[in-house]
């Protein structure tokens, strides 16, 4: 693995960069070839990240661009008793990747972590991922086996909130 280059830094998305966190979004959709299940917009982003602030935004820079992203927002955990960091996405342009870029910035998430005195960072990865699977293992993650993520999106979301 080559290292980072000396002009690796971290910045904080700004209103500004709506456009560039849905290039990236449909970046991450289309590695996950889930291109079709992207109706976020730019207006949508700004609303949610920048008036309404449920989450945050973080770039990884080499030489002054941006080469990858992490989105992430505060959860909690009742038995910790104290919130915790989840990483919605992480992405980390293809031509970038093996160089520590990743790496680099899940260290960055887990400092930030330690520093609001969260109680932990989790993410979630598709089952057939095999190359992010065998990069979170070597960071010594563990995977929760006896967990099954749940959703209601859509209709059936709908649908639950009716009486």
């Amino acid at each position: 693995m080559s290292s980072l280059t000396e002009t690796f830094t971290f910045r904080e998305a700004r209103e500004d960069d709506c456009g560039l966190i849905l290039y990236f979004i449909k970046e991450l959709a289309a590695y996950e070839h889930m291109s079709s299940d992207v109706v976020a917009t730019e207006e949508l982003l700004r609303e949610w990240l920048f008036e309404k602030k449920k989450a945050e935004v973080l770039f990884a820079c080499a030489d002054g661009r941006e080469v990858g992203f992490a989105l992430f927002f505060h959860n909690f955990s009742t038995f910790l008793g104290r919130a915790g960091i989840y990483l919605e996405d992480l992405y980390i342009l293809p031509e970038y990747r093996g160089k520590g870029y990743g790496k680099a910035t899940l260290k960055k998430l887990a400092q930030i972590a330690v520093s609001r005195g969260c109680g932990r960072l989790e993410w979630s990865c598709l089952d057939w991922n095999q190359p992010s699977i065998d990069f979170y293992l070597s960071l010594g993650a563990k995977p929760l086996d006896d967990w099954t993520a749940y959703r209601a999106a859509g209709d059936t979301l709908t649908d639950l909130s009716k009486d």
